[in-house]
């Protein structure tokens, strides 16, 4: 596996992303009924239309004044979201970040650091075996402004509300998910480059089952 190697933040590499589907032929209440948490993968890669999908549904905006597909209290948006790509079609391997503005990936780190990954989320095997890890992370500050201390649980609502999107786009292509929030804050803040306002939720391996 190759090592990762850390970019600059300038994000100036940029992986424009298909544009999300806005219908299916599956119902909301279909991929409820059979939305389970996988945790084994095939080897299979996903392709680069699954992950603006899955990107989309978590935090995509859907409205002129940036409303995204989960809610937040206040509109104030404490999330981030990072893809730690391995096998991905279309996709080099390494860690990205996604700006919903312009529904691209900003290149974070070259290299497959899903194993690392996985050490750090208590040698969980379903983040090796994934072909794609989602990140998703809070900056409390955004929320806790106007909210006080109880912003930090409006934030954790959020997430919530975000995973649960995703989790569901990954039934609705036929992919399978499951949501880890077992792991060490800091090998994952460290792992996914945060910054120090950054706090680690929760990670979301997705693959082919």
């Amino acid at each position: 596996m190759a090592a990762a190697t850390q970019k600059k933040q300038t994000f100036a590499e940029r992986i424009k992303l298909p544009e999300p589907r806005l219908d299916s032929a599956v119902s909301i209440e279909q991929v409820l009924r059979r939305r389970r948490s996988t945790r084994e993968f095939s080897n299979q890669p996903i392709e680069l239309s699954h992950v603006s999908q899955l990107v989309w549904a978590a935090q995509g905006i859907t409205g002129p004044e940036i409303y995204r597909t989960a809610p937040s209290a206040g509109g104030l948006y404490a999330l981030d979201l990072y893809v730690v790509a391995g096998h991905v079609s279309g996709l080099p391997p390494g860690l990205y970040r996604y700006d919903l503005r312009n529904h691209e990936l900003a290149l974070l780190l070259d290299g497959d650091i899903r194993r690392e990954l996985s050490g750090a989320a208590l040698d969980q095997s379903s983040v090796s075996q994934a072909a794609a890890i989602f990140g998703v992370s809070a900056v409390y500050q955004r929320i806790t402004s106007k909210y006080g201390e109880r912003g930090v649980r409006y934030a954790h609502m959020e997430a919530g509300h975000a995973a649960q999107n995703l989790l569901l786009q990954a039934v609705a292509l036929g992919l399978g998910a499951v949501l880890v929030g077992a792991f060490d804050d800091g090998k994952v803040k460290r792992l996914l480059n945060l910054s120090k306002q950054e706090t680690p939720l929760c990670l979301i391996p997705v693959g082919k089952p």
